[in-house]
């Protein structure tokens, strides 16, 4: 069974369409994650599939309930934590666990276990104790994925999870997700707009753009549809020879093409790693020295601007915020 079934949703605010009739499947088990920039529909959709927002037409199940019409049965089987942390400050972590254990109906016989679970899976244990805002931004990160997961959801929704932290606190939390996700053999329906964030953690990726969905597959078959690999190389001496040289690299399989620009000599393959060592081989059996070589693989980059014509706008710098986004369209009447 699909753990999300998405079919021709609309979201409008006005005249404006922030999710333009979007159709997709997430398969029971998966890491998928919704690529794209801030403003692109991401969290829209998000926000109608965690019954925070009714669509303008179309529907929605997860876990088989329909977001609008079974809207608890949907809250009992998704956790969801969203792009502004929230948990209080000036209540200590365990604290924290406890209140959203509560808002959760947990019973009480299994609220003190599944909060020692849940703090030893994001590794927290020994900080339990002390008041919240003592906590790094990581930190609070995950502790507020640890209130996501108390009430052992199918499905797990992170909203941009990493978004306002630096690199090495990023990669620490794609450690968390690929373990929460090892331990609960749970569904994650992820949204970024971080490229390598899409590409290390997710099986599938949704590319969306104004609201539209550009495409979707393994990150690894769009970045391979996009083409060949390019090596290129330099070499010390031995120009004269430059000629026999690129006819003995066209013999080798998986070259599709060379390209020769001033000293500068590129191989378009399908199989770097294959190709790389042989070009090397046959220029120590001519006795012609590489000075330099690089390889250049098609990146996800590639595949967004393949797809909508441009670069992945970023925030210009501003922390990005739904809930001043939300405020702000029930103040214009949205």
């Amino acid at each position: 069974m699909s753990s999300i079934e998405i079919n021709s949703l609309t979201k409008s605010f006005g005249d404006f369409n922030a999710v333009d009739d979007i159709t997709l499947k997430i398969e029971s088990g998966e890491i998928f994650g919704f690529l794209g920039p801030n403003g692109a529909g991401k969290s829209t959709t998000m926000m109608i599939l965690t019954t925070l927002l009714k669509p303008t037409s179309g529907n929605a199940l997860v876990q088989g309930y329909d977001v609008q019409s079974q809207g608890k049965k949907v809250r009992e089987n998704i956790g969801f934590v969203q792009q502004d942390i929230s948990v209080d400050e000036y209540l200590t972590g365990r604290e924290n666990l406890i209140l959203q254990a509560r808002i959760s109906r947990i019973p009480k016989s299994e609220v003190s276990s599944r909060i020692d679970e849940v703090l030893e899976l994001v590794e927290l244990k020994e900080r339990q104790n002390q008041a919240s805002i003592t906590y790094s931004g990581g930190m609070r990160k995950r502790l507020d994925i640890a209130s996501g997961l108390l009430h052992r959801p199918k499905v797990l929704f992170l909203d941009e999870p990493t978004v306002g932290l630096d690199i090495q606190t990023r990669r620490k939390i794609w450690e968390y997700i690929r373990k929460i996700h090892k331990e609960f053999g749970m569904t994650i329906f992820l949204s970024t707009h971080y490229m390598e964030e899409a590409d290390k953690l997710c099986d599938r990726i949704g590319i969306i753009d104004h609201g539209k969905i550009q495409a979707i597959d393994k990150p690894s078959t769009m970045k391979n549809a996009l083409g060949d690999d390019r090596i290129s190389f330099t070499l010390v001496d031995g120009i004269d020879n430059r000629d026999s040289l690129i006819k003995k690299i066209e013999e080798i399989d998986f070259v599709k093409e060379i390209k020769l620009k001033e000293d500068e000599i590129t191989v378009f393959s399908s199989q770097s790693t294959d190709v790389i060592p042989k070009i090397f081989q046959i220029s120590n059996d001519m006795e012609m020295k590489i000075n330099t070589i690089s390889l250049t693989q098609p990146t996800l980059d590639d595949v967004f601007i393949s797809y909508t014509g441009h670069n992945l706008r970023d925030d210009t710098g501003k922390k990005f915020s739904r809930r001043k986004e939300f405020n702000l369209n029930r103040r214009r009447g949205f």
